[in-house]
């Protein structure tokens, strides 16, 4: 009788191709996944900082001395609007806004209610994921992806 060795090494050709091929789409799907989280965290904090900006102008702006109250002027609505949205009180021909697809019509700009000296700015943006608004289902209803993100500060006008 022939004694064979068994060699264990023969049993594992390709083994780790078929893990890796395994593993890839769900590494790859992880990635994908901080990346966009990464994205929105990014357009947020955009929206904040443009939010905080925005208030500062319209609080040192919108006070009339003279009524004694807050008065916000369509002038001064729209150049708080154009603030948030572009960076600038004034927009220029080729300015683009500073979050994509992000418009003076996502910005309110008013006067807190009940009070003579505070004002309000408030952003509601659509979030947009690179992939589209949903994921499709096989049964039910499809998933939505795109989901609001509001920033709304509240100042004293001086």
């Amino acid at each position: 009788m022939g004694h064979h060795a068994y060699n264990g090494k023969c049993g594992q050709n390709g083994a780790a191709m078929v893990e890796f091929a395994i593993a890839l789409p769900l590494l790859l799907l992880l990635l994908f996944a901080v990346a966009e989280f990464g994205r929105m965290l990014l357009q947020y904090n955009s929206l904040l900082q443009a939010n905080r900006d925005a208030v500062r102008y319209v609080a040192a702006n919108a006070y009339n001395h003279t009524l004694g109250r807050v008065d916000v002027t369509a002038a001064l609505r729209t150049e708080t609007q154009n603030l948030v949205v572009y960076g600038s009180p004034v927009v220029r021909t080729g300015m683009q806004p500073l979050v994509p697809g992000l418009s003076t019509a996502n910005v309110q700009v008013t006067a807190v209610a009940g009070t003579t000296d505070h004002v309000q700015v408030s952003i509601s943006y659509t979030f947009q994921p690179v992939i589209g608004n949903g994921l499709p289902a096989l049964v039910g209803r499809a998933i939505r992806l795109d989901f609001p993100l509001v920033a709304t500060t509240v100042m004293r006008a001086l």
